[in-house]
């Protein structure tokens, strides 16, 4: 290998950063990146920023530790340093997408975060394996912590469980048995590098699965999608419907609000999905998985929360700077959190004013129908008609 990586002393959104390069090819330099779980978007131009927290791993994992300035020296020597161009900050993120699923394929069910209801557990198995598809349960989908009754398992458990399932390659999917709390807690124990390794494969869940799917975009550079978990598969055919056709027939799914939503602010806009549940989002400022909404279409829902707390966390974001340079905003369903009046008050009070389209009242979210799309996926938002639509499909 010829890869090396300069001293932590670039100074970047409160953090210090290294440049990590080959003076061999780009080719090495992504397949080592890869191999470590460092996101494609690291890539600026001839070399990968890496957080002064990585450092030491990189140079562990083979990189040889030099100076700034022979770094710069040894790309011009090799033909590879290439001039830096002003940034488009408007320009949407691409994520890799997974392979569609067939009939005969295996799934995995895990439960990352909290326990697990039986009965709804069988009824979401059962739509599984109608599907066709062969179902492996994980181990602690039907476990309770021994000391924490919000958990199905402790976090390492939980964590060894996701892993497994994700870096079987006999596993072409794994589907979140239900949301509740707790993946925060295990995210960081996971192992990017085999995750990376295992390859884009598709992940289904939401609510607080939304931590997983910001760690996916952040680490990976990988498209999730957002959409109903096992538990509530059996609640609503029609969402039972969609998400199958998502997963296995993906050209063929129709746009994402069947039923036009309301429009809150007029005009189209087009991006790469983003978002997810609200409280989960807001919780996520400040760690490794940030993910800004920048150039791309957000999607917001939540559920049993105070409209002071929705609005707390909305400025919580907007003052944090996710909403940044968002380019159109899709409002779900805010289930049993206030009065519908005080929602769009709260809505025209915090979000209007950025000005880009926006609609609500989307089929996405806690209500009994919940509408899967994919995270990263390019859509286009027509708020004039009350629509969104996938501009490609969502799985290969």
């Amino acid at each position: 290998m010829n890869l090396y990586i300069d001293p932590p002393n670039a100074a970047g959104h409160g953090r210090m950063w290294s440049h990590l390069a080959s003076d061999s090819s780009f080719e090495e330099l992504h397949r080592f990146a890869q191999a470590l779980g460092i996101p494609g978007r690291g890539f600026d131009h001839d070399h990968y920023d890496i957080p002064s927290e990585r450092y030491a791993e990189v140079v562990a994992a083979g990189a040889v530790p030099i100076s700034s300035r022979e770094l710069v020296g040894r790309l011009h020597a090799a033909g590879l340093r290439r001039r830096k161009r002003p940034r488009n900050p408007r320009a949407p993120r691409a994520l890799l997408r997974a392979h569609r699923l067939h009939p005969g394929d295996t799934v995995a069910v895990v439960a990352p975060a909290g326990q697990v209801p039986e009965e709804r557990l069988v009824a979401g198995l059962d739509v599984l394996s109608g599907w066709g598809l062969q179902v492996r349960v994980g181990p602690h989908v039907r476990g309770r912590h021994p000391e924490v009754d919000y958990l199905s398992a402790p976090d390492a458990d939980r964590a060894a469980d996701f892993l497994a399932a994700w870096t079987d390659p006999t596993v072409q999917a794994v589907i979140c048995a239900r949301g509740g709390y707790g993946v925060q807690r295990m995210v960081d124990l996971l192992d990017w590098a085999a995750i990376a390794a295992a390859g884009p494969k598709v992940l289904v869940g939401f609510s607080d699965i939304t931590a997983l799917h910001q760690a996916f975009a952040a680490r990976l550079g990988m498209s999730t999608v957002h959409g109903p978990v096992v538990t509530s598969l059996a609640r609503d055919g029609d969402s039972a419907e969609h998400l199958r056709t998502l997963l296995f027939e993906p050209e063929a799914l129709g746009p994402l609000t069947p039923v036009p939503t309301e429009t809150m602010v007029p005009g189209t806009a087009e991006g790469p999905l983003t978002g997810g549940n609200l409280a989960l989002l807001a919780a996520s400022a400040g760690t490794r998985d940030w993910s800004p909404a920048r150039g791309a279409i957000a999607v917001l829902e939540d559920v049993g929360e105070e409209v002071y707390r929705l609005d707390r966390m909305l400025t919580q974001l907007l003052r944090a700077g996710w909403f940044d340079g968002v380019r159109g905003i899709v409002l779900g369903r805010f289930t049993e959190s206030g009065k519908p009046a005080e929602i769009v008050r709260l809505v025209e009070d915090r979000l209007v004013p950025l000005g880009v389209p926006m609609v609500r009242e989307a089929a996405i979210g806690h209500d009994r129908s919940n509408l899967a799309f994919p995270l990263g996926g390019p859509a286009l938002l027509d708020a004039d008609k009350g629509t969104l639509t996938l501009t490609a499909p969502p799985l290969l």
